[in-house]
């Protein structure tokens, strides 16, 4: 795993970014994993300004979300279908025809996850996936006790998750109890994995993942057994790091040739 410290959330969403365009210009018809909410939008706004500036194009590639809630309609403006498409596809250039969301309207939830699993690996599998990382330190809607081997299924979202999305909602009421995410085996099987987050609120959810023991209680220690995990955070998210400095350390003096920003 590569963490990267940096001082400010704006710095976060644009080495993110570097790393997503790195991806995608060696490889224009990469499959790339797409997540929701506050952390990554820092990543989308970055992508947005080098889209516009013609450095790079999203034309061929496709796109795989993470998860969508379970029997929100899909005209919902807080959908998941609905974000990634205002937030995602249309501001980098997404043809839509190319980009999935889980389908959390099927009248069959299980065969839609399992077909949704098959629609990545016919897709040659996810190239690069975005993640951001819960304060009770879930990625994806995986909450904690949610197994490794898991795939994309129907989970029951926690309280603290709901309550944390009713920012999202007009009340904590509207917001779904169940959604549909891919499983930690599903996000595990990315070739490239990018992790941001922001703020002390997921300090120590951070330090768990990263240093913490391989836990199924905090499912974001899953990329540990990742080959190439990259884990971009601010100042604030990195307090709770034994080896900060190490890190930033080990950055400032990482070989050019490595080098992605």
């Amino acid at each position: 795993m590569e963490i990267i410290i940096l001082p400010t959330p704006a710095e976060v969403g644009r080495v993110a970014a570097a790393k997503i365009a790195s991806v995608v210009a060696a490889k224009p018809t990469a499959v790339v994993g797409l997540a929701t909410g506050s952390s990554p939008q820092g990543i989308y706004t970055d992508l947005h300004r080098r889209v516009a500036a013609g450095e790079i194009t999203f034309a061929q590639a496709r796109g795989f979300a993470l998860d969508e809630y379970v029997g929100i309609p899909l005209e919902h403006p807080e959908s998941y279908a609905a974000v990634i498409a205002r937030d995602v596809v249309e501001p980098l250039g997404f043809d839509p025809s190319r980009v999935r969301v889980p389908d959390g309207r099927a009248t069959d939830i299980e065969f839609a996850a399992k077909e949704y699993d098959a629609a990545i690996r016919a897709a040659g599998g996810i190239d690069v996936q975005i993640l951001g990382i819960g304060a009770n330190g879930h990625i994806g809607f995986n909450e904690p006790t949610s197994s490794f081997a898991s795939r994309t299924r129907i989970k029951t979202l926690a309280p603290s998750t709901r309550e944390a999305n009713a920012r999202f909602f007009d009340s904590l009421d509207q917001v779904p109890t169940h959604c549909m995410t891919q499983g930690l085996g599903t996000i595990l099987e990315a070739r490239q994995l990018v992790l941001v987050a922001q703020g002390s609120a997921k300090a120590a959810a951070v330090a768990a993942a990263v240093e913490g023991p391989l836990s199924s209680f905090v499912p974001g220690s899953a990329l540990q057994l990742h080959e190439h995990a990259t884990v971009v955070v601010d100042e604030a998210a990195a307090a709770e790091l034994q080896l900060g400095d190490y890190y930033r350390y080990t950055y400032a003096n990482k070989p050019e040739w490595q080098r992605f920003e």
